[in-house]
Order: C-alpha cells, then structure tokens, then sequence
C-alpha cells in the first residue's frame, strides 16, 4: 500500500511536469528568419571520428547554404580518425582540416570543439555533428534569430532520421520528446538543455566562461554542461530557436547496442550538473519509471499488481501524447503517434538501464572505453 501511495505521488508529479512541458511548447512562437543577407562571421565547427559515410554529405550541405559564403567558415577537426574522413574532407574547397593530436584523454569531442574554436575567425560559433545534415536555411535561420534576439548562446532543434526498423524508430520518437523538452526548458528558461548537433554561441562568451574549464574530465558535456556556464554569466540571453529552417537531420544508432551507448553517454553527466533544478526532473523521471519496474516484479507475487501496471502504462500515454502529438506535428512526422502506446514498456525499459549505467560503469563510443 505504501508504494502505491508512492507511485501515485510519482505519477501525479510527473503529469504536472509533463502538462508544462507541453504547454510551453505550445506558446513557442514560431520563427521566420529574415531573407536579409548579414555580413556576420560565422565558423561551423564539425569534429569527426571515422566518419567517412557521412562527412561527404554534411560538406555538401554547407556549401549549398544560402548564407553568404563570404562570411563563412567550415572548420573539421579530425578526431584521429582512422579511415578517410581526413582525406574526403580535403576534396571540398575552402575547408579548413585540424588534427586532433591529444591522446589518453577522457573527452576526445570537447577537445575537438576547443581546437576548433582556437583556429576560427568567425564571432558565431555553429556546432554540429559530421552525421548530421541541414537544410538549406540553416545557417541564415540562425543568425538571423541570433540577431534579432540578441542572444549568446542559441539552442536549435535536431531530429533523428530513421527507417521502418524498430530500433531506429523508436530513437526517432524518443528523441523527438528529448527535443520537445529542451525547447520548452530554454524558452522560460528552466534548466540547461540542447544538443550539440544544432548549437551556436559568440566566440568570445565561450572564452569568457573558459571554455570547458572545469568540465573537461567528464566524457559528455560538450553542449549542456557548457550551456550551464554560459547560463550562470548572461541567465536571460540564452534562446531556443523554434523553426523548421533550422532543423538538423542525423543519423540514428544502427544497432540496439550502439544505441544504449549512446544514451548512457548522455546520461553519464547527469551528477556533475551544477543545475540542481534539473537533476530534480531527472530524478522524479528516473524513479517514476523505476517504479514501473517494481509493479512488474510485484505483480509475480500478487497478481494485481500486473493490472495496476496496465493501467499505468495506459495513464502514462494518455499524459505524455498530447506534448508528443505537438512536438511530432512540428516535425513533421505525425506517423509515429500510432506507435506511441506499444513502445512505452521499452521507454521504460532504456530509462532505467541508461539512468544507471550511466552513473556506475562504463561505456564504448566511437571505438573508446569511456569512464
């Protein structure tokens, strides 16, 4: 009886979450970048490990941008790459290679942003990931927001790309609600969140808070924890930027494997957020879902327990589809609402297991044993 009193206060304290979420998301105006050309310096920062599938594309994207190629700057640092991200990347003209030469390092990407910074020319900074790929309008999106709102830091959405399988599908959606949260989370400004993939800040505010100062050691951060740094010094001129010409494309993990990675690697900075309002929302999160686990395994000794789980997971949709029916609608990819319901248990699932492997062990990406 106790847990169940503790499992509807869970349940009850989410749904309040989740129901802001949403309607804040709802009141995010939608921006329409201006179509007048700005002689801003811009540099695109793409650091890459073995990325010879992708880069290609990614470069070609950029060179396709409507944005004055005059005040552009595309700079690659090749993160001992392996294969020949290097050599593909030096067929495209203009595009300035850097070598990342740090070894026994425990994170190789917030290096390659830092060495990328250390050589730019450009006032705005634009991260983003050599899988991904962008339209046409991005940049002139970004930069056109960036001055009508005066902002420092500028957070702008990323969608998955996926095919008919589950694993990819199931990024997809989960992703798009991570997205969903991060907007609503920066526009009244709530906690830090974005994603390095679609992020740009001035040159001069990342020196200001120095960098990645402090939060070097830590394998993931490169993008939210250095957002926090920026929060603390200029609270009200961090922004996220809500258009359909800013959205980035990436790729999806192909594997369920490389996708628990993945996740765990994001999970794994969750303890070192100076930011104790979102380690709270983490935490209410995490144990909501937990609890789910324990009405599963309860419900092995009395099996009324396996209804109560039912009838949760039912309430748990029915809270969560109205902020995930508006977020899918904006990127365009209403079809995955018919699948919202059955993939639940494992959203439930990958919570609890990313959660905690994130915090005790550790994990392999881009080919590296991570702390």
């Amino acid at each position: 009886m106790i847990f169940l009193l503790l499992f509807i206060l869970f349940f009850v304290g989410y749904s309040i979450l989740i129901i802001y979420y949403w309607q804040i998301w709802k009141s995010i105006p939608d921006f329409i970048p201006s179509a007048e050309t700005t002689s801003l310096p811009v540099s695109i920062i793409i650091p890459a490990r073995n990325e010879e599938e992708n880069i290609g594309q990614l470069l070609q994207a950029l060179h396709q941008q409507t944005y004055p190629k005059e005040f552009l700057e595309i700079i690659v640092v090749n993160d001992h790459s392996t294969d020949a991200t290097a050599q593909i990347a030096m067929q495209y003209p203009g595009i300035k290679l850097v070598n990342l030469q740090e070894e026994e390092i425990n994170s190789y990407k917030k290096k390659a942003v830092e060495k990328g910074i250390a050589v730019a020319s450009g006032s705005l900074i634009i991260t983003t990931d050599a899988d991904c790929f962008p339209p046409p309008g991005w940049i002139q999106a970004i930069v056109s927001f960036k001055e009508r709102s005066k902002a420092v830091f500028v957070v702008a959405p990323v969608v998955v790309d996926c095919n008919s399988e589950i694993v990819q599908v199931f990024q997809a959606m989960d992703f798009m609600v991570l997205q969903g949260i991060t907007g609503a989370s920066v526009y009244k400004k709530i906690h830090s969140m974005c994603n390095g993939a679609n992020l740009a800040y001035e040159r001069k505010v990342f020196y200001e808070v120095n960098g990645f100062a402090g939060i070097d050691h830590i394998a993931s951060g490169d993008d939210m924890l250095l957002m926090h740094k920026v929060a603390k010094k200029y609270p009200d001129s961090l922004y996220y930027l809500k258009s359909t010409d800013a959205i980035v494309s990436t790729q999806p993990m192909r594997s369920w494997s490389s996708f628990f990675n993945q996740r765990i690697r994001w999970a794994s900075k969750a303890l070192h957020y100076n930011d104790k309002r979102i380690f709270w929302v983490l935490l209410l999160v995490y144990l909501f879902n937990l609890s789910f686990l324990v009405l599963l395994l309860a419900g092995w000794w009395n099996h009324l327990y396996f209804l109560f789980f039912l009838m949760a997971w039912m309430a748990k949709t029915l809270v969560e589809l109205p902020l995930f029916y508006s977020i899918a609608a904006f990127f365009n990819k209403q079809w995955a609402i018919k699948w919202f319901f059955f993939f639940q248990p494992l959203h439930i699932f990958y919570t609890i297991i990313s959660g905690l492997f994130g915090q005790i062990g550790k994990y392999e990406w881009k080919g590296r044993q991570v702390k």
